[in-house]
């Protein structure tokens, strides 16, 4: 497969903290064996920080989905069972000293875009939290 062509992951994971690693160490693979080793760092910050608030703040599965556009972007997606939006981020000055309130703004700051959308896809009521990242 061409580098170029567009691919699509899908990585289901149970309510439990320590699959944030397992998702982590997943895209650490598929991003280097589609040779985009350069993203590795800051897809992983994004996922981790997507991930964890999926499996932190909801009671049921979720799922990591990571994918490579046409136009080349790289789209990471956290699905969980909650349709609720997440909280808006704080700015990262704001929250410098506490333990939890960072993620959606590292997202923000990292991503060239980020989101979220109502989804049913995966057969439950939830919502997908997103970025997107840009291949140079």
């Amino acid at each position: 497969m061409p580098e170029s062509e567009p691919w699509d992951y899908t990585l289901y994971i149970p309510n439990d903290l320590r699959a944030v690693t397992v998702c982590r160490r997943t895209l650490r693979l598929i991003l280097t064996k589609h040779g985009l080793i350069g993203l590795v760092d800051t897809a992983e910050l994004l996922a981790t920080e997507l991930i964890a608030n999926a499996v932190r703040h909801t009671k049921g599965p979720a799922a990591l989905r990571v994918r490579r556009s046409l136009e080349g972007a790289v789209w990471i997606g956290a699905w969980d069972t909650d349709p609720e939006p997440p909280e808006p981020p704080r700015p990262l000055d704001q929250v410098t000293d506490r333990e939890e309130g960072r993620g959606l703004g590292l997202v923000a700051a990292c991503a060239e875009n980020w989101g979220w959308q109502r989804s049913a896809r995966f057969g439950d009521r939830g919502k997908f939290v997103w970025c997107d990242l840009a291949v140079s």
